[in-house]
């Protein structure tokens, strides 16, 4: 059976955003994360979460404003690769740094802020991944289910001051900024949407609605 344009594009997606891992990994087959591999591998899956949360808040703003009404259909799949990434993220920290001590892990959670707020980022991810199961959509209703989904904006915040909390010990906020601004400018796009939704601006002497 052939494949439909559409479904050609979301395996080119799924393969897309498949890269980074399987890049990921074969430079931990190779050697090739430089002289602390666990470091780097962590630090890079949690990137590659924050920049997969960045670009699912990004398909509302471009879809209203440039027209690209094709990428709501790729919203939910862009939010379970963050769900994915962030996940990877949060088990090397528990594996690599932590050894599966929940005692230690309770007591860093504890002791260290940013790693509490990247596992509440990772916990709302969670809780938006489960709930993108069609049946427990079809069961929430669509607005229930777009009212929780609004958490995202909530999982995107922590995310971005948990990374900005890891670089600050290291004195390198240059690209916490860039995530930052971008973040922000996502959030205000997305409160500008809600302002305008549903009105028309009017020839002159017609009142807007």
């Amino acid at each position: 059976m052939s494949l439909s344009l559409k479904g050609l594009q979301r395996v080119a997606l799924h393969l897309l955003c498949l890269v980074p891992v399987l890049w990921l990994f074969s430079l931990v087959a190779t050697d090739g994360l430089g002289a602390n591999p666990a470091e780097a591998l962590l630090r890079d899956l949690g990137l590659w979460a924050l920049r997969f949360v960045c670009l699912a808040l990004a398909v509302t703003p471009l879809r209203v404003w440039l027209g690209w009404n094709r990428l709501a259909a790729y919203r939910r799949m862009l939010g379970l690769y963050a769900f994915f990434y962030g996940s990877l993220h949060w088990l090397c920290y528990l594996l690599l740094d932590m050894g599966l001590d929940w005692a230690a892990v309770l007591e860093d959670l504890a002791k260290r802020p940013f790693i509490l707020v990247g596992t509440l980022a990772w916990a709302i991810l969670l809780v938006l991944a489960v709930t993108s199961i069609p049946r427990l959509i079809r069961r929430m209703g669509g607005k229930r289910w777009q009212a929780l989904h609004r958490a995202v904006y909530a999982a995107a915040a922590l995310a971005v001051l948990h990374f900005w909390w890891m670089r600050a010990g290291k004195n390198n906020l240059a690209e916490v900024g860039v995530y930052l601004a971008i973040v922000a400018a996502l959030l205000l796009a997305r409160v500008l949407h809600r302002y305008t939704k549903g009105r028309r601006i009017g020839p002159p002497g017609q009142p807007a609605r």
